[in-house]
């Protein structure tokens, strides 16, 4: 089983790629060709930073986008977006201006607001994963989150609070998002990452 995880300069790519050696990942492919993600049997697209930079940084990669939208939503292999990854499903971004994402699952990223103006952005620390939709790969728990934006739209499986619900799990059918770090999340994360190498989507 190869798992490809996209490199496209907006990654924490090595520790990723050990958390996912930890969970049991034996043939992790770091790369950015694309012809590589169009054969791998998993793909995990991680990411750090601005929406718009890693948008725009994952298309400059020769058909990467391509690859990615025949192989996970032509072929339905599994596939997995973490912290900014995961907002990349959605159809926009809203930092630094709007501008579009993959458009895998409807909805829109934009600037955290808690309720409480006392509750800090960004988002940070370990916090509750609760599920609110029913998904194999989604259990209760806790994970660390670091971000200042929050995906808003369709298909959440999973919340989070800071001063009022956040996104923390999006995803439909062999698509999975978490807002997230497994990498960083300990026993949770590692068990999490052993559900996805196991996910028959």
């Amino acid at each position: 089983m190869t798992l490809a995880l996209i490199d496209y300069g907006a990654g924490n790519l090595h520790s990723v790629a050990n958390a996912l050696k930890a969970a049991g990942a034996e043939d992790i492919a770091i790369t950015a060709d694309a012809d590589i993600v169009a054969r791998a049997d998993r793909i995990v697209l991680p990411g750090v930073g601005a929406f718009a930079a890693c948008a725009s940084a994952l298309r400059a990669v020769p058909g990467m986008v391509e690859a990615m939208e025949r192989r996970v939503r032509g072929d339905g292999v599994p596939f997995l977006g973490i912290c900014v990854g995961m907002q990349l499903l959605a159809e926009t971004g809203e930092e630094f201006g709007v501008h579009p994402g993959l458009g895998w699952i409807a909805g829109s990223v934009r600037r955290l607001t808690p309720a409480d103006p006392t509750a800090k952005v960004p988002h940070m620390g370990w916090n509750d994963v609760v599920p609110v939709a029913e998904h194999p790969l989604i259990v209760p728990g806790e994970a660390y989150f670091l971000h200042s934006y929050a995906f808003e739209g369709a298909d959440v499986v999973a919340t989070s609070d800071h001063a009022g619900p956040v996104v923390a799990a999006i995803g439909r059918d062999n698509i999975l998002g978490v807002q997230f770090h497994p990498e960083k999340s300990q026993v949770y994360g590692l068990a999490f990452l052993r559900r996805f190498l196991a996910w028959v989507a």
